[in-house]
């Protein structure tokens, strides 16, 4: 097994309301002629109530070109991503000379050397440390890291391993786009980061954690799996052309999660002697409000179960991987799970594709 030391997520700090950010955007359109009562309906119907967005909202007007906004999210992202990675560490109790690997997960922006090299450079890990940027997973990679990290500690029980999540969704949205995919995104994705501790199960600190009666024993991961559905490729990504990252984001998106969730989650679950009704957390992406009931049906579980995530995207939005590493945080720390219990940590992303952690808190 691996272990979740710490989780933290991070936000820019300009906060807007969800009609703040459709008046500014609606102007951004404007060149090309928006449908603004449809462009406010949409974005009403997001279950969005606030944005952290990573530059003030009259910047955005300024960004003329994918170049321009791709500088933004270099700057902004190795920030958030910093400040991820440090708040974890400590929260840990470790410090960035502990660190043996570090995961980074992004897809709304392009950095060569990579978030995770620029990070490991501004706070000082060691130069041996082991890097591995995920790019192109989408909303499923804080998941997937998740399940990569663990895959890695089995085979190094040792050692400490760094997830982060850096995500500035809103210097991806198109000017000259308006179709309905770019107008749902623009009222759905916010900007965050988040990052992840896990060591392995022979790390010397789950032992201090033992000896000490004031440390909780931190959640475990206990397996993984994933799954890719067939002649889905267009359901979910970019098209990448001058402009940038144009949203592909298919109707069909909530069908695939209710024709086939119910039976992967059982299928991951049985495997290891367990239902649903074993599951007593559950910790899934905030994809937005059709997707997050399409779960609940499939499921079977109600809102209440989904709660945390609900609240996430109301919150925040939905800020692609790192919102269900959000979701993780929140949950550890408002709604700690019972000791004892299983929890289930979901996210479904480009692929189309599904990635499932069996977690456990561990008991008393």
């Amino acid at each position: 097994m691996s272990h979740l030391l710490s989780v933290r997520g991070t936000l820019p700090e300009h906060r807007y309301a969800q009609s703040e950010v459709t008046e500014v955007f609606a102007d951004v359109l404007a060149p090309h002629k928006p449908n603004l009562p449809l462009l406010q309906r949409v974005h009403g119907n997001a279950g969005v109530e606030f944005r952290h967005l990573a530059l003030p909202l009259d910047r955005y007007p300024e960004l003329k070109d994918f170049g321009a906004s791709n500088d933004e999210f270099i700057r902004v992202a190795v920030d958030l991503g910093v400040q991820a990675v440090e708040e974890a560490l400590a929260a840990a109790g470790l410090t960035v000379r502990d660190v043996d690997l570090i995961v980074s997960a992004t897809i709304t922006g392009l950095a060569v050397p990579s978030v995770e090299a620029r990070i490991a450079a501004r706070i000082g890990l060691r130069d041996d440390v082991k890097r591995v940027p995920l790019v192109g997973l989408g909303c499923v990679a804080g998941a997937a890291g998740v399940a990569r990290v663990h895959d890695y500690l089995l085979g190094h029980p040792g050692e400490v391993a760094v997830l982060v999540s850096t995500e500035l969704c809103s210097l991806t949205v198109q000017r000259d786009d308006t179709s309905m995919a770019n107008l749902v995104a623009s009222g759905l994705f916010g900007d965050g980061a988040a990052a992840v501790v896990m060591v392995g199960a022979d790390h010397p600190s789950l032992g201090q954690r033992r000896d000490d009666p004031d440390q909780p024993a931190p959640p475990r991961v206990l397996a993984t799996r994933s799954r890719m559905y067939a002649d889905t490729e267009r359901a979910m990504g970019w098209d990448v052309g001058a402009s940038g990252l144009r949203i592909v984001l298919g109707v069909e998106v909530p069908d695939l999660v209710r024709d086939n969730l119910r039976g992967d989650v059982d299928g991951f679950l049985a495997d290891h002697g367990l239902t649903r009704d074993d599951i007593g957390w559950w910790v899934a992406h905030p994809g937005g409000p059709k997707v997050l009931e399409a779960m609940q049906d499939a499921l079977e579980v109600d809102r209440h179960a989904l709660g945390m995530t609900w609240d996430s995207l109301a919150r925040i939005g939905n800020l692609s991987s790192a919102s269900v590493l959000h979701v993780l945080a929140d949950t550890l720390s408002d709604r700690p799970p019972a000791p004892g219990t299983h929890g289930m940590l979901l996210a479904m992303g480009p692929g189309f594709c599904l990635e499932m952690v069996l977690l456990n808190a561990p008991g008393a």
